[in-house]
């Protein structure tokens, strides 16, 4: 029995993190993916927890070797997803999540076709600009080219199986936890898992 891969994307701001922590905090079936970056680890992160903390030359090496199901530079770092773990969890019968951008996504679904892809949505781009502001983290200048990448991002949505809009958390939370679930209910992957009921009732 394979597992599924579920694959998460949004704009920077649209909550996408805080909701993929819920999901897992009420899904103790799924496992996120631990991606690698060259990024230095904010506040409170830890490695291989959060992210795999690598060095750019090290990074350069594992996508040269081919190491990488997909990678990408997102604002002058680089990320991207163990292939050969991916490949072994999804074997091994466990559900993964990912957490990519949209280009890593379109990069996972040639390799992984039954991948269940979703977007998060922001409810506006005002509520995305007041998100980003109200982080603190960030100066008026990186909040515009965020501003600006989110909207390159939301084109992308339509390429998703599933749309949430984050508007109220609880909702996107609801809806989020339905897709995870109706997907295991797939006629495709019960009849995988279910093979021996299935062979019991044509005995019968």
């Amino acid at each position: 029995m394979s597992g599924s891969l579920f694959v998460v994307s949004a704009p920077s701001g649209a909550g996408k993190t805080s909701l993929v922590k819920a999901l897992l905090k009420n899904d103790s079936a799924i496992c996120l993916s631990v991606s690698y970056t060259t990024r230095a680890p904010r506040p409170g992160e830890v490695n291989g927890v959060d992210y795999h903390f690598v060095s750019v030359d090290d990074f350069r090496e594992m996508a040269a070797r081919g190491e990488f199901l997909e990678s990408a530079e997102v604002y002058g770092n680089y990320y991207g997803t163990s292939q050969a773990w991916i490949a072994g969890e999804i074997a091994a019968g466990r559900d993964i999540l990912l957490e990519i951008d949209w280009q890593g996504a379109a990069q996972v679904r040639k390799h992984f076709p039954e991948a269940v892809t979703l977007f998060i949505l922001p409810p506006s781009l005002e509520a995305l600009r007041e998100r980003l502001s109200g982080r603190g983290q960030d100066s008026a200048e990186v909040i515009e080219k965020r501003m600006a990448a989110a909207r390159d991002d939301i084109g992308h949505a339509t390429e998703f199986e599933y749309i949430i809009v984050n508007d109220d958390f609880d909702q996107a939370l609801l809806d989020f936890l339905a897709v995870v679930r109706a997907s295991r209910l797939a006629t495709m992957r019960q009849t995988r898992r279910l093979a021996s009921l299935f062979e019991r009732f044509g005995r019968g």
